[in-house]
């Protein structure tokens, strides 16, 4: 009994010394929480502009689904078999909210604590490190995308373009959406040295909205651009929510999930390393 005590022991101790490896003190503390509920207690105040970006999606879908849509006979769907306009373009919409969502807080609110309010400096005098800063702004993104995510799928449920049961994994999917997002905009943030340098968000975010088949078939396009598209984020973002509201599910869908995976895994550990650098140094 006490042999295998001990075995236990050192397979712990080991581990802990296996983690303080990949993670050195000081990095992570976990307190990320903390984080999260101070910025829930901050947005009480300002609930207005917190729920404020759910709108821009809703407005496109009433005005192109429903609007425009009412010109446009039929789309293809991920299948082939034709469609409506407005179930087309929803679940897009719907992959575009989670990314606005994620994206505007991840790098416009960052930057602001990071620069001007010298947040995380006095964060860092607690056992708070860099690794908790990354991990909660990155969280509390998330969350707001999945607000965004969830309101829009309470109205095209309200609206019938909602046509399987695989649509109860389309909220999971925009938060693991939301999560990539909001890595690499907060890893992204931490290079920019101004407000200009925003004008790049604005760069990569609207071609995004407008070209990742959001609107348009991925047919329409030419050949080379075709291949440009199927790369962009947005685009396996909206191929994995056609498919599940669609209910056209097959083992595709998994590489869309370990695409964003692998990007919300760079996108973290790229920030909390530039935030430990920026700020410890």
């Amino acid at each position: 009994m006490t042999q295998t005590l001990d075995r236990a022991g050192q397979a712990k101790s080991a581990s802990v010394g296996l983690l303080w490896r990949v993670i050195p003190p000081g990095l992570y503390g976990g307190k990320a929480s903390m984080l999260v509920e101070r910025a829930a207690v901050v947005n009480r105040r300002a609930w207005f502009v917190l729920v404020g970006g759910a709108f821009e999606p809703l407005l496109f879908l009433w005005s192109l689904g429903l609007g425009f849509g009412q010109m446009v006979s039929a789309v293809a769907g991920p299948d082939g078999r034709p469609i409506s306009y407005a179930a087309f373009v929803a679940p897009a919409l719907l992959a575009a909210s989670a990314m606005n969502g994620a994206v505007y807080d991840a790098t416009f609110n960052v930057f602001f604590k990071f620069k001007y309010v010298k947040l995380y400096d006095a964060m860092l005098t607690t056992p708070m490190g860099p690794m908790d800063i990354a991990i909660g702004e990155i969280a509390w993104a998330l969350l707001r995308g999945g607000l965004y995510s969830a309101g829009f799928l309470a109205v095209m449920l309200g609206m019938g373009l909602i046509f399987s049961p695989w649509a109860l994994l389309a909220l999971p999917a925009a938060l693991l959406v939301a999560f990539a997002f909001a890595a690499v905009g907060m890893a992204a943030t931490t290079f920019m040295r101004s407000w200009q340098d925003f004008d790049l968000v604005q760069l990569a975010v609207l071609p995004l909205f407008l070209f990742s088949t959001t609107f348009y078939p991925l047919s329409v396009y030419p050949g080379w651009l075709q291949a440009v598209v199927t790369w962009t984020p947005l685009y396996h973002a909206i191929e994995l929510m056609r498919g599940l509201t669609l209910g056209v599910v097959g083992w595709g869908m998994l590489g869309h999930v370990a695409y964003f995976a692998v990007l919300a895994a760079a996108g973290t550990v790229v920030a909390a390393r530039r935030l430990g650098k920026l700020l410890l140094d």
